[in-house]
C-alpha cells in the first residue's frame, strides 16, 4: 500500500494504481477525456494533468502511479491554466454549435469548457472541412467534432477485435477513420456501437437518439432477450415510447458491453407484425384471448393429453428469446411437473 496526499488529503492505496485513480477513491473528479478504466491507458490529451511537488513538469494522472509521500494538487492556479489552454486549442478546430449537437448535455468537452470558464478559442487557423458518414442506418461520424482522444480505436481493437477503424496522417492532418476511408458498413464492421457508447463528443452518434435531449429521456434498466447471455441495459424512453438502448456499466454480465442487436434493434419492440397478447385456434382460426384463457386452454389440454396417452406425449420446445433462468424454468415444469424429458429448443436452426 501507498500513502499520498491528494489536495490536502490523506488516501492509502494499493501500489501500482494511477493518480488519477487514487483521486477517484476518495471523490476527487480529476477531468478526462482518453482515459477509461476499461481500456488501456492511452495518455494523449492531458487534460487530467495534476502538479506533484517536486516534479518539475504537470503529470498525467491517468498514467503516472502514485508513491510514497506523494503531494498532488489537481486544481492549483498551473494547472487550471494548463486545462484552459489544452480546452481552448481543442475549440481552435472544433465546430463551435452545441446549440444544435446532438450530444448537448452529453459532451465531455462541452462539460469541461463550463466547469473551466472557457467561452471560445484565441487560437484561428485552418480548420478541418472532414466529409460526413451517413451512409449507414445506425451510426453518424462527424470527425470535425473528433478529438483524437483514441477511445473508439483502442475499444475497436481491444474489446471488440475487430480494427474497423485506426489513426491515420499526422500532426494537424490526424484522423479517426476506416481502411481506404470507406464508409462504415458491415464488411468492415460489426455495429456493435461500442466507439458509440465511449466518445466524449459528438464525433460519434447512435443515429436513433438524434433529435432527443438526454434530459427528455427516462431510463429503464432491463435484460436483453435477444439471447440467453442475460446481458443488461437501459430502455430510453421518451413520451412513453423505446427510442433507443443504452449500456450500464454496472451490469454483471457484460458492464457496458453490447451486441449490434442488443443495441439497435429497438425496432423488434414497435413492428407490426409482433404478437402482443395470447392466440387461440377456434374453428381453425387464431382469435385474440386473454392470459387467464391461454393458461387455463394450456392447463386443461396437458391434463387431458397426459390422462389419455402419458407424458411422453408432450413435448415443450423453448426459445432462445427467454433468459437463462426462463429457459431453466421451462425444462424445470416438463420434468418434474408433467413427467417427461421431451425438451428442446429453438436454437437448433
Amino acid at each position: 500500500m501507498v500513502n499520498l496526499t491528494i489536495d490536502g488529503k490523506a488516501v492509502t492505496v494499493p501500489t501500482g494504481t494511477t493518480i488519477l485513480e487514487a483521486a477517484q477513491s476518495i471523490g476527487i473528479e480529476i477531468p478526462h477525456f482518453c482515459y477509461d478504466k476499461d481500456l488501456t491507458v492511452f495518455g494523449g490529451c492531458r487534460i487530467c494533468v495534476v502538479e506533484v511537488e517536486g516534479a518539475r513538469n504537470l503529470q498525467a494522472s491517468c498514467s503516472t502511479p502514485v508513491t510514497p509521500g506523494m503531494v498532488v494538487w489537481t486544481e492549483s492556479e498551473r494547472v487550471v491554466k494548463t486545462r484552459q489552454m489544452i480546452l481552448e486549442l481543442l475549440l481552435g478546430n472544433h465546430p463551435v454549435d452545441c446549440i444544435v449537437c446532438d450530444k448537448t448535455g452529453d459532451c465531455l468537452l462541452q462539460d469541461y469548457c463550463y466547469r473551466y470558464g472557457v467561452k471560445e478559442s484565441p487560437f484561428i487557423g485552418e480548420k478541418k472541412q472532414l466529409e460526413l458518414d451517413r451512409d449507414n442506418h445506425l451510426i453518424e461520424r462527424d470527425q470535425n467534432k473528433c478529438i483524437l482522444c483514441g477511445k473508439c480505436v483502442q475499444v475497436c481493437h481491444d474489446v471488440q477485435v475487430t480494427g474497423t477503424i485506426d489513426f491515420v496522417e499526422r500532426g494537424f492532418y490526424t484522423r479517426v477513420t476506416t481502411p481506404y476511408d470507406l464508409p462504415l458498413n458491415t464488411e468492415i464492421c460489426r455495429f456493435c456501437g461500442q466507439c458509440v457508447g465511449v466518445c466524449p463528443t459528438g464525433a460519434l452518434v447512435n443515429k436513433q437518439f438524434k433529435g432527443t435531449r438526454p434530459w427528455e429521456v427516462s431510463k429503464v434498466r432491463t435484460t436483453c432477450l435477444f439471447c440467453g447471455v442475460g446481458c443488461n441495459f437501459d430502455l430510453n424512453v421518451k413520451d412513453g415510447r423505446v427510442i433507443g438502448v443504452t449500456p450500464t456499466p454496472e451490469a454483471p454480465v457484460n458492464g457496458r458491453s453490447l451486441c449490434v442487436k442488443g443495441r439497435f434493434h429497438k425496432d423488434l419492440l414497435y413492428n407490426p407484425e409482433r404478437i402482443t397478447t395470447p392466440l387461440i385456434k377456434r374453428d381453425g382460426q387464431f382469435v385474440e384471448a386473454s392470459w387467464d384463457e391461454a393458461l387455463d386452454e394450456i392447463a386443461s389440454r396437458l391434463k387431458e393429453i397426459v390422462a389419455a396417452d402419458g407424458a411422453n406425449a408432450v413435448a415443450a420446445l423453448s426459445s432462445a428469446r427467454c433468459t437463462n433462468e426462463e429457459n431453466y424454468l421451462m425444462q424445470k415444469f416438463m420434468r418434474t411437473a408433467v413427467g417427461t424429458n421431451n425438451v428442446d429448443h429453438c436454437a437448433r436452426t
